[in-house]
Parts: C-alpha cells; structure tokens; sequence
C-alpha cells in the first residue's frame, strides 16, 4: 500500500532514520498493517488454511511487550472502501495477482505472494479485545484517521504503509520492520528507528509542504501517472524505481508549494490537450488531498466513548444503533460496504484455478445477511472464475423469519426471532442443539450447513470434528508423527476453505443480528494442517475414536457433536415461531438481559471486469 517503492528507497538511505529506546508512550497502530506483518512474517501456515491459535499466542506476546516497556496502543482498524472508487484500479490489480498467487501455491509452486488466512483479521481484532487494548474500526480506510489521532495525541503511529512517510506526523513514524518488541522484556524498552517527514525533507532539500505532491507524481494507491496515460520527462537518470524517484526530488527543490509543483509538472508531459491537461491537474490534486488530516474523530471515542459520526455521505444508510457497534469492530467492515456500496469482496485462498470458488457454498448464508441490509436488491460480489477475477450480481433474499425483520429495529427483535433467522439461514434445527454448549452451537450449525451444501465425504465430517474437539479440550491425539504433515491434497483443502467461508459469513450474519448465539472463539478453530493431518490418518484406516481413547470427556464430546450434525436435516425449517421459543427455552439458550450483558462485554473500557449476471435463490 502507498508509494510504490518508497519503503525501498528510504531503507537504502537508513540515515534518514534515528535510533531510539521506545517506552512510556501512547501508539497509535496501522491495525491492518500490523497484523498483515505479524502473521506473515512469523511463518506460520497459508497453505492449509491457517494457525489460528498460533496467531492469538503471538498477538498476545506482542501485547505483552508492549505492555512490559509502558507503551499503551490504541488499535485503529481498516472500515469500508469509499465512495469515490480512487482506489479500484489498484484493488482490481492485486485481485488478479492475489489470484494468481493462491493457485501457484495450491500446486506447491514458490510464490512470493502471501495468502493469508480468511479469518486472521476476525481473530485480530477478538484476541485485543479480550487482552482489554482499545480498538476502533473507521467508516472507511483507517490511515487518515491513524495519522490524525497521532497528530492530536503527539505520540507516534506503527505501520509499514509507506504512506506514514508522507503525512507530517509531530512524532513521526515507527517502521514495523524496526520495531523489535521481541527483546522487550530484557531491555525494558523496544529497540527501534523513528523516521520524520523534516528529517527526509531535510535529506533531499525539499519544502514539507511539497511532500503530498511528491507522493503523487510518484504514483500511490489513489493516482498513476501510466494509468492516465502520461509520463514525466525528468532530467536525465538512472532506468529504475530508485533512480525516478531520485530524479524527482531533487526537481521538485526548486518549488516552494505543491500546486505550484504539479502545474510546473504539466508542462513536462508533453503536448496535450486543454482539457487533459486539466483531467490531469485534477487527479493529481486528488491524489495530494489523501493526505490532508482532518481533525482526528477517533480521540474521543476512546478516552470517553463518544461514538464518531459517520461521513455525510453515509450517514442515511444505516439507523443509529449501527454506529456504535460498526465502531467497535462488532460488525463487520463488509456490512458497510453491502450497505454503501452493493459490494463485497470475497477473501481470495489457495484452491486450484479448475475448482469453483470456495465462495459459492456460503453464498445463500450472504443473500440472507443482504437481504436484511438492503431488501430486494442485488449485490455485486467480487469473486473468481479460473484464474481471472469475476462479478457476480447476486439477488438479496427476503423470506421467512428474515423477510419479517427490519435494518432500522433490528436491535429490537425478539431474540428468538433472531435465532430463527439464523436456523433458517442455515437450514437446521434447534434440536440439533441438544447436548451442545452455546460456545459451539454456531459452529455445530455452520458444520450442519457444509454438509448439506458442499458435500463433504463422511472422513471430512470426522476430522472437522475432532479437530474441534481437540481445540476445545486440549485434548493430545493419539497420532504418530504428528508434527509431519501430508502434502497439501487439492480437495481436502477446497472442502476445508468452503467450511472455513460458512464460518466467516455466518459470524457476519450472527454480527448483524446481535448475537442471538455466542460468537466462537478464534483460538478454538480447527486448524488447516491438523485437519489435513486427521484426514490423512481416518484415510488410513484409522477409527475416529481411537484418537480420544485416553480421554473419555472428549469422545463424549465428538459423539455429541456427530450425533448433532448427523441427525436428519431439512433444508427449511417450518415451525412457527411458538415452537420455535419453547425449543430454544428448552435448550437454555440465553435471554435478553444475558445477551445485553454479554454485548456490552465485547469492547473493553476505555484508557472494470466483464459483469456475469447470475441469479440465485435459496440454492
């Protein structure tokens, strides 16, 4: 993200930066970036499926550090994409190329590309708040509101988005590739390098105001000089990145004010029309105004829990309940932008380009949450087919329990009618909750779904189980060579993806509805490896419950739980809504006041492609 090569380019003259001793501070942290860096440089899995427990360890021991050294971050997490599309061109791009990657990987191909787990920012953001660190979502794409709160606060941002070297931050930028919080706790403090906009404006003699001007005639994520179709004719210098980037400071000395920079840069392109001219003018300028702060509306949120309006914009498309629950991460940023938008993303992960999208089992899970959020209308997903990206126009579902709620009081329904929405959704039934502790039900439902719809065979069903039962108890398997393995089987992993892609848009649709049943925990997911592992094993002849022999509690637990998915299913449930409460109050299931309180547990306190039209229903 950012100037492309920047990073690159400062690193290659390091006396920019100044060494420090980092401790007894306020950090505002690139929450996205952070976590994107944690888990991709830790080694752990993106082939199988992900680590999540491991992920939670480390998020915890980094907390910890910075903790030991006095540091207290306030975490600000990436909202909706915006209105104005600056950034599709970019987001297309790595669309393909994220693609690309996750096919090479599914062949067991070296890429250099990261596939990232489809729930690590879920599991990010639940393991903070369990550790008590403030964390706040933006209505929209977080450095603006990152840069702006450090700003008010005087204390410095953590990111590796070479944006940070742009925006004039008082205390400057803490590199996350410097910030060595590992040696914490021998050091009482954290190692690092700080780096400020004077000091490189200092180094390459330019005005701080030219900066933003600088960023945007070196080509960001909002403004390409190729993608309008012009270039500029510096002075002679070296064919590469570094050396054009070179070149262009040392042009731009000469300028005391970024306008007067990009109308100077003009006359370098070459002939061109009044109104190119122009066209361009006003993209540049644009591509400048990303880094103009605003006055920070993250401050008082977390020092007294004043809930940030949302832009003008947006403020007609969701009732006010919405926003303090959207702030707090408890609904999703992909609910916004059904909301906002009529778009959504699907998460890219490794599965071979000749399979159908892992998406495609899940998608009648969204057409319920869409249908909740917008009515009759379509949404655009943005999916795959082989090996390009697609979009899908996907019709909302408005039936049943769903088709009786509305977006402006859905804080308000009856708890049992939330729950039906979800048994609807799902296509199971509240019996199939019997015997089942609340902190498994949804996934017990979700496992209920995978099996109808994505037609796993009967070992896939028993590993996904006792790979749950072993998070949940602990339980060590009775399995040689458990640290070895198998290769990466294409179908396996396909099967286990789809599973995850229920999970993850069930969560959603749980978010939206309030919880009606507890949210998992991240850290008790079955992991990717270990499912490949058990699969392997039950192939082998293996009998599912001679892995639980030493620990008569977990076989209890995996033969209520196969006892729960295997009972007969129908697609739709049919009870009335009687039946319905006097099933769930069997079940214990929790009431209102219980919910309310757990809700208010969930935040800790305060310190263009071609267009495939495709209209599905329920199937």
């Amino acid at each position: 993200m950012g100037v492309m090569s920047l990073t690159s380019f400062i690193e290659a003259n390091s006396q920019i930066y100044r060494d420090v001793r980092f401790r007894d501070s306020r950090l505002v942290v690139d929450g996205r970036n952070l976590t994107f860096y944690l888990y991709c440089t830790a080694g752990l899995d993106q082939t199988y499926g992900g680590e999540y427990a491991a992920f939670a360890d480390l998020i915890k021991r980094f907390v910890k550090a910075l903790r030991g050294c006095g540091i207290q971050p306030y975490v600000v997490l990436d909202g909706g994409d915006d209105h104005t599309h600056k950034k599709l061109e970019t987001k297309k791009q790595r669309a393909e190329a994220i693609i690309q990657t996750a096919h090479q990987k599914s062949q067991g191909m070296p890429t250099q590309g990261n596939i990232l787990p489809l729930m690590y920012s879920w599991l990010f953001r639940q393991t903070l708040v369990r550790l008590e660190v403030p964390v706040v979502q933006s209505s929209s794409e977080a450095d603006r509101e990152v840069a702006a709160l450090a700003s008010e606060w005087q204390c410095p941002v953590l990111s590796k988005d070479s944006d940070f070297y742009i925006f004039d931050l008082p205390a400057g930028l803490l590199p996350i590739p410097h910030f060595q919080w590992q040696v914490a706790e021998q050091r009482g403090f954290i190692p690092c390098k700080k780096y400020t906009a004077s000091s490189f404006c200092s180094f390459y003699k330019i005005q701080r105001r030219v900066l933003p001007a600088f960023a945007a005639l070196a080509g960001n994520d909002y403004v390409k000089l190729r993608d309008m179709g012009v270039y500029l004719r510096l002075e002679a210098h070296e064919k590469t990145r570094p050396g054009y980037l070179g070149a262009l400071l040392r042009w731009l000395r000469r300028f005391q004010e970024p306008q007067e920079a990009l109308k100077a840069a003009l006359k370098l392109m070459g002939e061109m029309s009044r109104q190119k001219a122009a066209e361009v003018l006003q993209n540049l300028s644009v591509g400048m105004e990303e880094y103009q702060l605003p006055p920070s509306a993250l401050g008082r949120f977390f020092t007294d829990g004043t809930v940030p309006p949302f832009p003008p914009e947006d403020r007609a498309l969701a009732p006010d309940w919405f926003r303090l629950p959207f702030t707090e991460g408890r609904l999703d940023k992909v609910i916004l932008n059904v909301l906002r938008l009529r778009r959504v993303r699907l998460p890219v992960m490794v599965e071979h380009k000749d399979l159908p999208s892992i998406h495609l089992s899940s998608r009648p899970i969204r057409q319920v949450m869409y249908g909740l959020l917008l009515g009759e209308e379509e949404v655009e997903e943005y999916d795959r087919e082989g090996l390009l990206p697609a979009i899908i126009m996907v019709r909302s579902v408005c039936r049943g329990a769903a088709g009786q709620l509305s977006l402006d009081s859905l804080n308000k329904a009856e708890l049992s009618q939330r729950v039906r929405v979800l048994m609807e959704a799902l296509g199971v039934e509240p019996s199939c909750f019997q015997g089942v502790e609340p902190h498994l039900r949804l996934l017990v439902a979700v496992t209920c779904y995978w099996t109808q719809n994505a037609r796993p065979t009967p070992h896939l069903l028993q590993a996904l189980l006792l790979g749950l039962v072993t998070t949940h108890t602990s339980t060590a398997l009775q399995v040689e060579n458990t640290d070895a393995t198998p290769s990466l089987d294409q179908d396996v992993a396909h099967a286990f993806n789809q599973w995850q892609s229920c999970v993850m848009f069930s969560m959603q649709l749980n978010q939206l509805l309030g919880f009606p049943l507890p949210e998992p925990q991240g850290t008790r997911l079955c992991g990717g490896k270990l499912f490949h592992q058990l699969v392997h094993r039950l192939r082998g002849g293996m009998n599912p419950e001679y892995f639980l022999t030493r620990t008569p509690s977990s076989l209890e637990l995996y033969q209520t739980l196969l006892a729960a998915v295997q009972q007969p299913q129908h697609r739709r449930t049919t009870h009335t809504l009687e039946d319905l409460t006097a099933n769930l109050e069997q079940l214990n299931l929790p009431d209102e006041d219980e919910e309310a309180a757990r809700s208010a547990g969930c935040q800790p306190k305060n310190p263009e492609l071609g267009c495939k039209k495709e209209h599905r229903g329920w199937n």
